[in-house]
């Protein structure tokens, strides 16, 4: 093959690599992008989209099963729901397929050349594409490593058999009957709480005291009893040692130092993900590493002159928007802007069953940065809109320095709060005080309507609590 020559090579097309390419791209750069499989990255084809399909279906499932139950007062009644998860699985398949389709028309329309094929750098400037007709050289005068991350594999609870990953447990085609979950943290319980809705009888087994440990327990407490409402059994501060002689148990440590056998027809592992630094030739670089993670600055430089990295490679937190941000931000400075990383707000949400959103600091980092603060909530409860929902369950809190009532922090748990983050990230990147929030108009009747109520109630004139 001849080799190819180009002003900007990204290595990776996730959701990182795959804006950093498209807006180089727009701003006329000669650019190349590299992915060993689809386009889209664990995010859009084995991570974000699928597990958010699998979700909204067992979230629909769950309705009907409740129906059929005479367990809701909406006066529907149904008869004998089942689930066909093969159906389900292939239709998450499709938008999968749509998506990265409709990444790769991007690339063309934004004229990013695409090569196919796993990636070893030789160094700084060049790589070599084990590709499917050959091995192809690329040179650039500018590199984005955008290589990623992988879930972690416990040494007790190796991948294979019965042990599976996220990725693995998207592709089932039957629900087990026995799941036990290794690490409740988000993506654990996201699936966890999807599996039990289908039907499976799911245990979850935490070494932290706490579910859901990045988060402070007044938003994890209603995400708890509704895991209890559905059946789902939670062994906190226990260690899961390995599987039983014929791999049909968990055996596992408890907090009290006994160990149980867990039965299981599947053990979901999910304690983290790491950066994926290995096998692409990182050894060839000369690059300063953050522990496992590769060390970037506000603009995503590396220590190597003309190689950036962003993404998960580049440590946490590994967020898909945080890596399209950067891949955005990459883009332009190599088109001779003047950018940085300044964001204020990177929003976090776990899409359980009630749904958590967290944007800026929660009332303890606040005070634990030496802040007087402000905060309340307001509940669902008292929300018109999440009543006719039957979503009373969950809030909106807000937490604001005490000497001007500007805004530090917005978390909220309930029912589609997911939806909030761009406005509570919004109202912190702005600048906004406790007053613009209490000044804005939210429409009636919204579940928003908490947040205005929210915000009110810190200032001490909430009206409808």
């Amino acid at each position: 093959m001849k080799e190819i020559s180009c002003k900007l090579l990204v290595v990776g097309a996730g959701p990182g690599g795959y804006v950093c390419a498209i807006r180089a791209g727009q701003l006329g750069i000669d650019t190349v992008i590299v992915e060993r499989d689809r386009p889209g990255g664990t995010c859009l084809t084995v991570g974000c989209i699928p597990s958010k399909a699998l979700i909204h279906a067992a979230d629909e499932f769950g309705k009907v099963v409740r129906m059929s139950a005479g367990k809701t007062p909406l006066g529907i009644s149904l008869a004998d729901p089942k689930i066909d998860l093969k159906r389900t699985v292939a239709w998450k398949d499709n938008i999968v397929g749509r998506l990265t389709n409709g990444v790769t028309s991007l690339f063309k329309k934004a004229g990013v050349k695409t090569v196919y094929g796993w990636a070893t750098f030789r160094d700084g400037k060049t790589i070599e594409v084990a590709t499917e007709t050959g091995l192809q050289v690329i040179r650039a005068e500018t590199v984005v490593i955008a290589t990623g991350s992988a879930p972690v594999e416990l040494p007790s609870l190796p991948f294979g058999g019965p042990v599976i990953s996220s990725t693995d447990a998207l592709a089932l085609q039957d629900v087990p009957g026995r799941l036990v979950v290794i690490g409740a943290g988000y993506i654990g319980l996201e699936l966890g709480t999807a599996f039990a809705k289908l039907g499976a009888k799911v245990t979850v087994v935490e070494a932290l005291p706490r579910i859901l440990p990045l988060y402070d327990a007044e938003l994890t407490r209603p995400v708890a009893k509704r895991l209890a409402g559905l059946g789902v059994e939670v062994l906190t501060g226990a260690k899961a040692v390995g599987l039983g002689p014929k791999m049909e148990v968990v055996r596992v440590e408890t907090a009290d130092g006994k160990e149980v056998a867990l039965p299981a027809d599947k053990v979901l592992v999910t304690v983290g993900r790491k950066p994926l630094t290995e096998g692409w030739g990182i050894e060839e670089l000369v690059l300063d590493m953050s522990g496992k993670f590769i060390r970037i600055d506000e603009q995503c430089r590396t220590s190597m002159r003309g190689v950036f990295a962003i993404g998960d490679v580049t440590g946490e937190p590994m967020l898909a928007h945080r890596a399209m941000a950067q891949g955005e931000m990459v883009a332009e400075i190599v088109a001779g802007h003047q950018r940085s990383w300044d964001k204020r707000s990177i929003p976090a949400v776990c899409f359980t069953d009630p749904e958590v959103v967290s944007a800026g600091l929660s009332p303890e980092q606040a005070r634990a940065l030496g802040r007087e603060v402000l905060t309340a909530l307001f509940p669902f409860q008292a929300n018109g809109r999440a009543m006719t929902m039957l979503a009373e369950e969950g809030f909106i809190r807000v937490t604001a320095r005490a000497d001007n009532h500007l805004v530090l922090g917005i978390q909220a748990v309930g029912q589609g709060v997911s939806e909030f983050s761009a406005a509570f990230s919004l109202a912190i990147e702005m600048g906004a005080r406790l007053e613009d929030i209490a000044g804005t108009i939210h429409a009636h009747p919204t579940q928003s309507e908490a947040f205005h109520e929210a915000a009110m109630r810190a200032l001490g004139h909430a009206v409808h609590i």
